[in-house]
């Protein structure tokens, strides 16, 4: 057994010969380059690239693997360089009924073993959908019959970003998961957290207490790839061993979750779309206190406030601890080529956030940047709430111990 990083939520932004995948998805995103920035800048064992229902990834990833630097495992997953697994996936937009009599959508990253499996997938996802090259278009499918569907191609289905005001379930479909996967929810065993949230948060609802927590990057560009990630304890980097490491089976299991504090979030906090401010009340409100608008973009914090159904928090015993840490482009006066050197001196973002000491980075950037990354890798950097889209921001030179009960 030995412990990886795993980053499972990355998009494809175009294929290899220009065509559109992700519209809002940088162009330099795809398949062979993520695989690339994974191996050898960021250091991240496995990743999941959740676009490759599309024809043109699906043809990018054969013409990849007659390449011969890459090939595919018997047990899920390709292995580029010997470096990285690359999990197969594809982002599915869902249709529920949604709240107080409202339409609702939301987002699913479904996960399969071999490129045989998505093909399948992506021919029959092709019937319920007006679109398929284009990644996350809206399905005529409910999440209670995708699971299914998922399955039938040796799948597994996990709720995305799952309490972010737009795409999510919790966000803008129900209060609790079960209600949409009903007899089927026990085929959930994991959920996908979000920028937003964190497992304080998240275990305030008793229904996710039997469900593993994901913390992944959601990267729309190759810097944000792992801008959030987990570690796992496995046996070998393959589509089986992570599902294992989901499901805490014969060993293996996840050893942490590391991720943004959720106020660095663009949902954190309630925001007001009318006078361009973050509410950050103590009790969640549904209206601007300074201008007194109704339009308002409900935030993560706040959402869950409203739903929870515990008095205190409190996470199960094997529940894996949620580290906070601040990727290095975030970090105040921590810039390319900064980073670069880094880089150069050190090979790859996870020795830096990892492995080295503060007088390792020291001798190659100085005192002030070192000082800088130590705050951020531990989590100790004072944090501006974010919310209706906006980035929440880190304070130069403060420092911040989360509170849940301060806002």
């Amino acid at each position: 057994m030995y412990e990886i990083f795993a980053d499972l939520h990355v998009h494809i932004g175009r294929s290899e010969n220009g065509k559109p995948i992700k519209i809002t998805a940088a162009r330099s995103l795809n398949f062979a380059n993520i695989a690339k920035e994974c191996a050898d800048r960021k250091g991240i064992n496995v990743v999941g690239i959740i676009d490759c229902a599309s024809p043109y990834v699906i043809e990018d990833i054969e013409n990849f693997l007659k390449t011969g630097e890459a090939y595919e495992l018997e047990d899920g997953g390709i292995i580029y360089k010997d470096k990285v697994c690359i999990i197969l996936g594809s982002e599915v937009e869902t249709s529920e009924k949604g709240r107080n009599g409202k339409s609702g959508s939301a987002h699913n990253v479904c996960y399969f073993p071999h490129l045989s499996d998505i093909k399948g997938f992506s021919n029959e996802l092709s019937h319920h959908l007006k679109n398929i090259t284009l990644s996350t278009q809206r399905t005529d499918l409910s999440g209670y019959d995708l699971v299914e569907m998922v399955e039938r191609y040796n799948g597994i289905l996990v709720p995305a970003h799952i309490f972010t005001p737009h795409k999510s379930y919790y966000g803008n479909c129900t209060d609790r998961l079960e209600n949409v996967f009903k007899e089927r929810f026990d085929k959930i065993f994991a959920v996908e957290l979000g920028l937003s949230s964190d497992t304080f948060l998240a275990d305030e609802i008793s229904e996710l207490e039997t469900r593993s927590f994901l913390t992944n990057s959601d990267a729309h560009s190759l810097p944000k790839i792992a801008r959030e990630y987990n570690k796992m304890l496995v046996e070998d980097i393959s589509f089986k061993e992570i599902v294992k490491a989901m499901k805490n089976e014969d060993g293996r299991k996840i050893l942490a979750n590391y991720g943004l504090d959720p106020k660095l979030g663009k949902y954190h906090r309630t925001y007001c779309d009318d006078c361009n401010k973050t509410i950050e009340t103590k009790e969640p409100v549904e209206t601007c206190p300074m201008c007194g608008s109704k339009n308002v973009t409900f935030g993560v914090f706040d959402r869950i406030e409203l739903i929870k159904d515990k008095q205190q928090t409190k996470s199960p015993e094997n529940r894996p601890p949620y580290i906070y840490q601040i990727p290095l482009g975030f970090i105040p006066g921590v810039g390319g080529k900064t980073i670069q050197k880094l880089l150069d001196n050190f090979e790859t973002e996870m020795n830096i956030l990892h492995k080295l000491s503060e007088d390792d980075i020291e001798a190659v950037v100085g005192s002030k940047v070192a000082k800088a990354i130590e705050r951020a890798r531990t989590g100790n950097a004072k944090v501006q709430s974010g919310g209706g889209g906006n980035y929440g921001k880190i304070v130069p030179g403060g420092r911040f111990l989360w509170d849940k009960n301060v806002p």
